[in-house]
């Protein structure tokens, strides 16, 4: 038989393989991005070009983190359906990113010309643009090293640290933030480069100031992403410890003068790779990696590994606080609506709404919270409640919480760390090394009501409240019966105004 044929058949049925096994998998994700296959971490240059979204991800087909990392391609014209496409980015045998291609980002540099910046290991910063208009095909600056990691002696060594960039074009100088540090600085920190060509770069200085009211003393900022957001300046990046954050304030002078910082992980939170882009409607659409805590060996038995965040609406409200809402293109996904109206719980009560059941759901449940001191929802139980996630408000500590200590049965499954982003627990003390609820800084305003906007995935959970803040877990109940959705309300009364739910199609 031709060996051609031989190839193609052999690929084919290993594809069919894969999706029976995906078909399978209880975890994994039907309407979030996953790659195809293989390992996949941070977002890297999203960018939207000829009126669709593209999102570019660190990606390792082989499983594996460090393992010569590519750059996966996806693309979407609705950010709810994706298209797989070759890989944009592999390292060269011989070329200074033949460790690895690792994170970067994206920009139309002035000839209209869209560019990938990116970290090459072992050499340092590269360039990479593209000439056909679906990103299939890049072609690697002859420069490369653009930026190069200086050696001992050399210039640079010492004032900066080369590592993962971001780009961006203001008037006719282009503007790059480099690296996760500043040698002699405490704290996160990035510095500042210019150029008038892309390939020739100069260093600026240290781009921002950070202070341990806001982080600590051994974070840092990688994966840096900068842009103006209404009339303010906002730096979004990922501290390798705590996850991922952001700084709001002013660019005057080539300098970044930070006036806000806020997380959007906390102890026990799971994302650690974003990126933004600016699409065509105006709007700042924010996407994350979702880390998994199965265990390298589930991950590998099950072929895939990560998630991404659905899409979410990054936007300034009057008083100059950020706004999180998810793109309003996820509803096209909704299928069997249900509702309930004009719920009352009495103090320490709960409500199953047998009604609504599912793996697969968006909720949006209203609440007046009364006097109750903790009210929310259980999603993913199993009837007698061995299983199941909680979703809490609580008025008094001014918190939105998740609580996954019963999420799984499965003794296997590693609880995300207290600091979310370590690749080892083995620094801190026993009873600081795990921890299996989540909790985000929320206050309701005077006679506000609670809204949040719930996605349930498989073994993604994310929580939307009153558009102002979001929190995100992975859960893996092992019981096919963990699908019910119950109310609670804990030391007081909730009147819960009305709760839709949809069932979601798969959009893969």
């Amino acid at each position: 038989m031709n060996t051609a044929i031989e190839k193609t058949e052999a690929l084919i049925h290993s594809r069919r393989v894969l999706d029976a096994m995906y078909d399978d998998d209880p975890y994994r994700p039907r309407y979030h991005f996953t790659p195809p296959f293989g390992w996949m971490n941070d977002i890297n240059g999203s960018i939207f070009w000829k009126g669709r979204y593209h999102i570019f991800y660190q990606h390792n087909p082989e499983g594996g983190y460090w393992k010569w990392m590519q750059w996966g391609h996806a693309s979407s014209v609705d950010l709810v359906h994706w298209v797989h496409h070759p890989i944009a980015l592999v390292p060269d045998l011989d070329g200074p990113d033949r460790g690895g291609c690792f994170s970067g980002g994206a920009l139309v540099n002035r000839d209209g010309i869209p560019t990938f910046i990116y970290h090459g290991i072992p050499d340092g910063t590269c360039i990479a643009t593209s000439d056909d208009d679906l990103l299939i095909t890049w072609d690697k600056h002859p420069a490369n090293p653009v930026i190069p990691v200086p050696a001992p002696g050399e210039k640079g060594h010492g004032e900066y640290i080369v590592f993962d960039p971001c780009a961006w074009l203001e008037g006719d100088t282009y503007y790059a933030l480099i690296g996760n540090r500043i040698p002699g600085q405490s704290g996160d920190g990035t510095a500042l480069f210019k150029s008038s060509n892309l390939a020739e770069w100069e260093f600026v200085r240290s781009f921002y100031e950070s202070r341990r009211e806001w982080t600590d003393e051994d974070e840092d900022c990688a994966v840096p992403d900068f842009y103006p957001l209404g009339d303010k300046h906002m730096l979004l990046f990922c501290s390798h410890w705590l996850g991922t954050q952001y700084y709001l304030g002013r660019f005057e002078n080539e300098k970044f003068h930070v006036e806000n910082y806020e997380r959007m992980s906390w102890y026990g939170g799971l994302l650690g790779g974003p990126r933004s882009l600016l699409d065509g409607q105006g709007r700042r659409i924010f996407f994350d990696w979702i880390r998994e805590i199965r265990g390298i060996e589930e991950e590998r038995a099950s072929g895939w590994s990560g998630v991404m965040t659905l899409p979410r609406i990054l936007s300034l409200a009057s008083n100059g606080s950020l706004q999180i809402e998810p793109v309003p293109e996820m509803e096209c996904l909704r299928m069997n609506p249900k509702e309930r109206k004009n719920i009352t719980l009495d103090t320490d009560s709960e409500l199953n709404l047998e009604e609504i059941q599912g793996n697969c759901l968006e909720l949006a449940i209203e609440i007046d919270p009364g006097d109750a001191t903790e009210m929310g929802v259980q999603v993913l139980c199993s009837p007698d409640q061995a299983e199941c996630t909680e979703i809490m408000y609580v008025p008094a500590e001014s918190t939105l919480k998740i609580d996954i200590s019963r999420s799984t049965l499965n003794e296997a499954i590693q609880y995300p760390r207290l600091r979310s982003g370590g690749t080892t627990n083995e620094r801190f003390p026993e009873s600081e090394r795990f921890i299996d609820e989540e909790r985000a800084p929320f206050t309701l305003e005077n006679n506000e009501t609670l809204q949040l906007r719930i996605y349930v995935d498989k073994s993604v959970v994310e929580v939307f409240a009153n558009g102002r803040q979001c929190i995100t877990q992975r859960v893996h109940p092992t019981r096919t019966d963990s699908t019910g959705v119950r109310l609670l309300s804990r030391g007081g009364e909730t009147h819960f105004r009305s709760v839709q739910a949809w069932e979601m199609a798969p959009a893969f």
